[in-house]
């Protein structure tokens, strides 16, 4: 016959199991409501020369400060850069001619027609170290330690499912590759009518959340007005 003991450690381990089990199940269920459904859905059959008039013209604070912006990111020669959202590839060629030959910059963006035209861009230009991807709403869909950028811009606010997002990109970067988010500021005091309906969180939750997902913060830079430019290192 068994010690009582025993049978209560037997049971009690059982109950630990359980409780894990719940709460794993718990997260993985809360992690599939996305924080906004159908946030995406103008972007998968997009009129692609459109959305590039409103992506690369004056007036829009990202474009107007794109050499500026690219400057602060201090890229080298070879190095592995992923521009997440890439839209109409304003970043992505910018990036490409930084990294040089040697590097290489992966387009990626949910929506298959922005890659498609990218992609076929470059190869009209001759740029030969560009690579569209075509993402899912929870992953960037890169192998683990590929790049040493990850760089986010007005896009933070489409990711549906943030933490799976965030793991993903987290999982694709080498040891201290860093990820940069630039997204609208969300202040009544300073934003109009359509970011505060349209954004989700402002720069003081998205920190938190990124945080959270196991990065470091590092710094602000303060050049841009209208949108917050976070610096984060794995």
């Amino acid at each position: 016959m068994r010690p009582a003991h025993s049978q209560s450690s037997k049971y009690g381990i059982a109950y630990l199991l359980l409780a894990l089990l719940l709460s794993c199940s718990t997260v993985l269920m809360a992690e599939q409501q996305s924080v906004r459904p159908g946030i995406n859905d103008h972007y998968q059959n997009p009129d692609f020369k459109l959305w590039q008039r409103r992506f690369e013209s004056p007036g829009r604070e990202v474009f107007d400060m794109a050499d500026e912006i690219v400057a602060a990111l201090h890229l080298k020669p070879g190095m592995q850069v992923a521009d997440i959202g890439a839209g109409t590839g304003l970043f992505t060629r910018r990036f490409a001619d930084k990294v040089g030959a040697t590097g290489k910059v992966y387009a990626i963006d949910i929506s298959k027609d922005f890659i498609a035209n990218i992609v076929q861009q470059a190869k009209q230009s001759g740029v030969k170290n560009i690579e569209g991807i075509v993402n899912t709403d929870k992953s960037i869909q890169l192998a683990a330690n590929t790049i040493e950028l990850a760089y986010i811009c007005d896009t933070y606010h489409h990711f549906e499912y943030p933490t799976a997002m965030l793991a993903s990109i987290r999982q694709a970067l080498k040891n201290n590759g860093r990820l940069v988010v630039i997204d609208f500021r969300k202040d009544p005091k300073l934003s109009n009518d359509w970011v505060m309906g349209h954004v989700r969180a402002e720069q003081s939750v998205v920190r938190r959340e990124i945080e959270q997902a196991g990065f470091r913060y590092l710094k602000d830079e303060t050049m841009l007005h209208g949108n917050y430019f976070m610096v984060f290192e794995k």
